[in-house]
């Protein structure tokens, strides 16, 4: 059974042990408000349950060294899945989050939810059979998924820009578990993308955090005290309708006018090069129709330094460093994590994106929050699905 309120003390001595990598047991007293003799019988009891495993002696401060412990890495496994517009990742993680199978699906106008559900469960099941791991020594699969969803029945609700137009309202849990015969729990990919470089990052001790993806549209989360801030309803892409032009365009006609994703988004961006190379901008992309350029075509060309795509890419990164100065200024995050494609497609996005946002920073350089693009890459959603997992699974 899967939980998040209230862990019993086992859980959260386990949760210590799982963030601090080794502990001996001085440390845990000095977090928990637990005798030395009813720690010991703790530790012995995970210890018997082959929940956690002595990992070595500390260093000595006079007397015999300490008993380090640590979490047992093959106690049980996770997968952790990510479901986006342009690609899905599964991972199967065991519990020190060390990926051991991963695999990526191009998602195309063919990648309808039931032929989504085959695939993940022929991998899953291909997975498990590689590494010798029944499905009963699987905890769960955490989901990261573009929204809108209704978290707590597990649904994706009515996600805007799938190339496939099946994905309404799909029960992407019920689907799973009842193939699986694990539990599925779901929350919005950039939730889970945070939680992942969160845990990546916890030698930082980081307590709030502020993630940013920008790709097909920009979505969002954040984190304050070390837990992911929510509202009252899953609204990941809500960024995206930052008005930062008024009587601005809108994309594809939805949304708000001047909104954020208006400028900074693979359609937006596309749409931009397309209109430039109609009225005969010069480009490497010249030869071919205007209607057959993607956002593939356009990271070559970048990547060729081509001028015309150079430079959209870089006003697009400057409304994207815009955006960010907003939220900074509002949230005040210790770090601020860049992911998704566009950040993805050139160190130039990155830079430019860095450099605004610090000009337009309320109290710079006093206040100066620490941009980075993650550890975990493209792999973060996936990644903190699988953490997200570990985090409310009981402990049992």
């Amino acid at each position: 059974m899967i939980t998040h309120s209230n862990p019993s003390i086992k859980k959260q001595v386990y949760d210590r042990i799982s963030y601090l990598g080794t502990v001996s047991k001085a440390d845990l007293l000095n977090h928990f408000s637990l005798t030395s003799s009813s720690m010991t019988r703790l530790l012995e009891e995970m210890t018997n349950q082959g929940l956690i495993i002595v990992s070595g002696l500390g260093h000595s401060t006079g007397g015999r060294k300490p008993i380090l412990f640590q979490t047992n890495p093959t106690y049980r496994y996770l997968f952790g899945l990510e479901i986006s517009r342009l690609y899905s990742t599964l991972g199967l993680y065991d519990m020190h989050i060390n990926t051991l199978s991963l695999t990526r699906w191009k998602m195309d106008e063919h990648m309808t939810p039931e032929l989504f559900v085959d695939h993940v469960v022929n991998s899953a099941r291909e997975f498990l059979a590689k590494h010798g791991i029944s499905p009963g020594d699987i905890l769960g699969m955490g989901i990261g998924a573009v929204g809108p969803l209704d978290q707590r029945k597990g649904i994706i609700l009515e996600p805007e820009f799938f190339p496939a137009s099946s994905w309404n309202n799909v029960p992407i849990c019920e689907m799973l578990t009842e193939r699986l015969g694990f539990p599925a729990k779901l929350d919005n990919g950039a939730n889970t993308a945070l939680i992942g470089e969160h845990w990546a990052l916890r030698s930082e001790n980081i307590q709030h955090a502020l993630y940013v993806h920008s790709g097909v549209n920009i979505r969002s989360a954040a984190m304050s005290g070390g837990q992911i801030l929510r509202g009252a309803v899953d609204t990941e892409g809500a960024i995206g309708q930052m008005i930062i032009q008024a009587n601005g365009p809108r994309l594809r006609e939805k949304g708000n006018y001047g909104a954020l994703e208006a400028f900074v988004s693979v359609p937006a961006l596309e749409e931009r090069v397309r209109t430039q190379l109609k009225i005969g901008r010069g480009s490497l992309l010249s030869g071919i129709s205007p209607d057959q350029v993607n956002f593939a075509t356009l990271v070559d060309a970048l990547a060729q330094d081509d001028p015309l795509v150079k430079e959209q890419f870089t006003e697009t990164a400057a409304y994207l460093g815009i955006g960010l100065a907003n939220l900074i200024n509002a949230l005040h995050p210790e770090y601020v994590i860049l992911g998704g494609p566009l950040v993805g497609a050139h160190p130039l996005v990155f830079d430019t994106a860095l450099e605004i946002a610090k000009k337009n920073t309320y109290h710079y350089p006093e206040y100066s929050p620490v941009f980075t693009q993650g550890q975990l890459l493209e792999e973060a959603v996936a990644t903190g699905a699988a953490v997200m997992m570990l985090q409310e699974w009981e402990g049992n």
